[in-house]
């Protein structure tokens, strides 16, 4: 390949640029990205951030004197993809063609429909999202946070921290009941009551009042929360509308085989519009900073061969801080996994949990056990488990 555009210009294009270089590629390296920005960190958005600790500065990605030979195109978004002609279509009528493509779109928040209007409502995706919402986090304001997953949680803990008065509605029976189950779901939301956050559970979000502002949010039992500011952290949508009519296969994210490879030759997939095959045949979109970090170079190492060279992927692996408190999570527990408590205990907010299934270990949850459960997660990644 003479030349391989990256269409995404996040942490999985900027690594991905790092694997085609350090894997040997020379040649014209082209990366779009829809933001004005060069890659920047976006964990700290909802924390360091947001809490006004650190600059914007401070979130960039890439070191100083790192030169990957990139002809870096920002502020441009892709429109339409052509295997036939390998062309790109951009946000600007121009047209950009290589022999190679890496897809690296992302994805973007969900908002909460008939809201655009409203002053007040948030989602939190790039830094001008925490621009906007840090301007509205004022000491003694009353924040309502829709979803309490990883971003709602964070922005609580933040939000309290800041001296706001915050409250989280969770329409499931726990918060993170998805990759921790309800029991450890539970007790990881012991952190916002113990916090002074007021979390309701097992109830949705039946809409938004206010006519230029929001005033509050209607549940659907009736009640009813004032609010002066509301966050949405109900997950994330891929990026792959411009992908339509393309021919590559599309689902939830962007199909690929366990090397990241589409449905098109010479076109993989990377980060959280792809949706990578495990062992077990199914396709999974991991929408973690160390997916997005590592399963590049093994896409990258697919598209310079041709095919999927057998390399281990290492089971998903996310962290949170909340509330002063660490939680980190590895592995795929799923509903039929059992777990014990190895270490800790859930009463004292600090344990660490092995998930397993028929005794073998699946999955490990630890909050504030840094050290054992790095130690479990070495162990996890090195098995043959499913993505």
């Amino acid at each position: 390949m003479k030349s391989i555009a990256i269409i995404g210009a996040s942490l999985s294009g900027l690594c991905a640029a790092r694997a085609l270089r350090a894997q040997g590629f020379d040649g014209e390296l082209n990366i779009v990205g829809a933001e004005p920005n060069r890659p920047y960190d976006r964990p700290p958005l909802s924390k360091e951030y947001l809490a006004g600790d650190i600059d914007e500065a401070s979130l960039t990605l890439e070191p100083e004197g790192e030169d990957l030979r990139a002809n870096w195109l920002l502020g441009l978004s892709a429109t339409n993809f052509d295997p036939g002609t390998r062309s790109v279509t951009l946000s600007d009528g121009s047209r950009l063609s290589a022999d190679g493509f890496v897809l690296a779109t992302g994805s973007r928040a969900r908002t909460w429909p008939g809201t655009e209007h409203l002053g007040g409502v948030h989602v939190l995706r790039t830094i001008a999202d925490a621009d906007r919402l840090r301007a509205d986090l004022i000491p003694g304001a009353r924040l309502v946070v829709i979803g309490a997953g990883f971003i709602g949680a964070e922005v609580a803990s933040t939000a309290r921290k800041l001296g706001l008065d915050v409250t989280v509605v969770e329409a499931a029976p726990s918060p993170l009941i998805g990759p921790l189950g309800p029991q450890l779901g539970t007790a990881v939301a012991r952190l916002h009551g113990g916090n002074g956050t007021t979390l309701h559970c097992g109830v949705g979000v039946a809409g938004l009042t206010g006519e230029d502002r929001v005033t509050g949010v209607d549940l659907v039992d009736g009640r009813h929360l004032p609010a002066d500011v509301v966050v949405v952290g109900i997950g994330g949508i891929p990026n792959t509308e411009w992908l339509d009519g393309s021919g590559i296969d599309l689902g939830n994210g962007v199909l690929c085989d366990r090397g990241g490879a589409t449905s098109i030759p010479h076109v993989v997939a990377v980060g959280d519009c792809a949706a990578w095959m495990d062992t077990a045949g199914v396709h999974r979109r991991v929408e973690h900073w160390t997916g997005a970090s590592e399963r590049p170079a093994i896409a990258v190492s697919t598209l310079l061969s041709g095919e999927y060279q057998g390399q281990h992927v290492k089971p998903p692996y996310f962290w949170s801080d909340q509330y002063g408190s660490r939680i980190q999570f590895a592995g795929i527990a799923g509903p039929d996994a059992e777990f014990t408590i190895e270490e800790g205990s859930v009463e004292d907010g600090s344990f660490l949990a092995v998930y397993r299934r028929e005794d073998h270990p699946v999955a490990v949850l630890g909050v504030n056990q840094v050290r054992l459960f790095t130690r479990w997660r070495r162990q996890l990644s090195a098995l043959p488990t499913p993505l």
